[in-house]
């Protein structure tokens, strides 16, 4: 009885696979009899279709989530980004029963001026499209843009009954017009609500179509584009000041290391050659040692400090030489008041 039945089964099987070879082989016969152009111009919708936009608007879900508010995540790389600024103007702090107010869905970007939007306060009012808008296909009470453009005018009628706070979801897209889902296109989304009737301060007319609530990183507009020839003029700038700066700073490195090797060698000829450093006698030794002491602390104080407050190296250099001349002459000092005496004869 068992066998039988997997007999059955595997015969239900053959049957599939054999009705599933005769469909694709009709599907094949059909593109053979095909024109070579017709065929090319359906792989070509095919290969389009994935990546075309929407400007009549945006669906109203994207893989089982409504768009309006999680995002147009087909474009700029599926993620808000900061650099678009979505605003609305003339919302009201809170809603009067039944009332109607002009709402101005406006899209900013550094270099996209243009895009579409989605509206929807959840039914909780009547939102009625404007100018270049148009109600959703998928649900009648949200509004998307219906071409593709900027500063929409719609108008939502608040409810007639108290029903508390109403949120709402703004979604907007700013597109760079290649007609493409790209990284190019970016978008952002903005959730804000209207307080329920007499629950807050009331603006007039005039401050509530000023009343503007937006998303996103104004400073992002403002992008200078700067010219080529004063980038390069700046880039040959900054090598003119690194090769003066470096050729001072080699220039007087030399200079200084020069004259420390000449006196260096004065002192090596005049031991070797001269009979060693003249004699200084006591009486005179000591208040030049005292002098030339005083002078190399001062010296070693300056430089000290001009290393600990980060000075210029033209400053350190200069206190540092001094330094070492102040010290240098404590050291002739000392040197000379221990030569032994020479006598000279005067006849």
């Amino acid at each position: 009885m068992q066998s039988r039945n997997h007999d059955a089964d595997f015969l239900c099987l053959f049957k599939a696979m054999f009705k599933g070879v005769q469909f694709f082989q009709k599907v094949g016969e059909t593109v053979v009899r095909l024109k070579p152009r017709t065929v090319i111009a359906i792989l070509a919708l095919l290969l389009i279709a994935p990546v075309v936009a929407n400007p009549n608007g945006p669906p109203w879900l994207n893989g089982g989530d409504r768009v309006v508010e999680t995002g147009c995540t087909c474009h700029g790389d599926g993620a808000p980004s900061t650099e678009v600024v979505v605003s609305i103007s003339g919302v009201p702090r809170s809603y009067d029963l039944g009332a109607t107010y002009d709402f101005t869905i406006n899209l900013q970007h550094a270099s996209n001026a243009d895009g579409g939007y989605m509206l929807w306060d959840y039914n909780s009012g009547t939102l009625t499209p404007g100018e270049g808008s148009k109600t959703v296909d998928d649900e009648p009470g949200a509004l998307s843009q219906s071409e593709v453009g900027n500063n929409w005018v719609v108008s939502w009628t608040a409810p007639s009954e108290d029903t508390g706070s109403v949120a709402f979801q703004l979604v907007g897209n700013a597109v760079n017009g290649n007609g493409q889902f790209d990284a190019g296109d970016l978008w952002n989304i903005l959730s804000f609500s209207i307080s329920a009737p007499d629950s807050t301060y009331e603006d007039d007319e005039e401050n509530r179509d000023l009343r503007t609530i937006s998303v996103g990183d104004y400073d992002s507009l403002f992008v200078a584009v700067e010219d080529p020839a004063a980038l390069e003029a700046e880039r040959q700038e900054g090598i003119a000041d690194d090769f003066f700066t470096n050729g001072n700073l080699f220039y007087w490195t030399t200079l200084a290391i020069i004259i420390i090797g000449a006196v260096v060698q004065g002192e090596f000829y005049e031991r070797k050659f001269g009979g060693g450093p003249p004699h200084l006698d006591m009486s005179l030794a000591v208040p030049q040692g005292v002098r030339r002491g005083a002078l190399s602390v001062i010296a070693i104080l300056l430089f000290a400090w001009a290393l600990d407050s980060s000075q210029a190296w033209g400053t350190v250099m200069v206190t540092g030489m001094l330094m070492l001349w102040a010290i240098f002459g404590v050291y002739r000092t000392i040197v000379q008041a221990r030569a032994p005496k020479q006598y000279t004869d005067l006849v």
